[in-house]
């Protein structure tokens, strides 16, 4: 299938506010790949399907999880808002035949990210927090940051915004954020932007 059969079938999965935000995260997801040199069609498939399973029951999104042979840690368990992701990258492998690695764990960590991530998974991260019907506090900083300055800076602006949005209503917090969060200054470091 290519990203126009994708998108018509996730038409089918969700409400029109979803729909529009997967179509704007995977157009914000190819301009993010022109920029830093990504393979386009691999970053328009996974932000059109990176929430595929976000408005489905959460008992069909735990099924989906469990047949894929995924053990949730604790926090996951008591943060069904982290399923979709993970139901989302099953979904893709598993009912629509996607077999490429990237994409599956594009669509998988999209949500919290992770260490040692690829730019591709960078690329669906950070769309997701810019689409054009975005509108928070703070998306014009994000876009700046995502187009004109690294995916690392907005990834860390993104980060922060979100473990500290987190942490204020006493949430939860993934272990894969917080090493996301480590590994991005780490690299910002490295590069001496930090």
């Amino acid at each position: 299938m290519n990203a126009e059969e994708y998108r018509s079938l996730i038409r089918t999965r969700m409400g029109e506010r979803r729909y529009i935000h997967s179509v704007n995260v995977a157009k914000a997801a190819v301009k993010l790949a022109e920029i830093y040199g990504a393979d386009v069609e691999k970053a328009e498939i996974a932000g059109i399907l990176h929430d595929s399973c976000k408005e489905i029951p959460k008992d069909e999104m735990l099924q989906i999880i469990l047949s894929g042979g995924i053990i949730l840690d604790a926090v996951e368990k008591g943060t069904s808002k982290l399923w979709h992701s993970i139901a989302g990258s099953v979904y893709a492998r598993n009912t629509l035949g996607i077999k490429d690695e990237d994409i599956l764990n594009a669509i998988m960590y999209h949500t919290t990210g992770r260490a040692g991530m690829s730019l591709l998974e960078k690329i669906i991260f950070v769309a997701d927090f810019i689409g054009d019907e975005r509108d928070y506090n703070g998306v014009e900083i994000m876009r700046d940051k995502a187009y004109n300055h690294s995916l690392e800076d907005a990834m860390l602006f993104g980060l922060q915004f979100t473990i500290t949005d987190l942490a204020k209503r006493n949430l939860t917090i993934h272990s894969n954020a917080i090493n996301c969060y480590n590994d991005i200054i780490t690299t910002l470091k490295e590069k001496g932007l930090q």
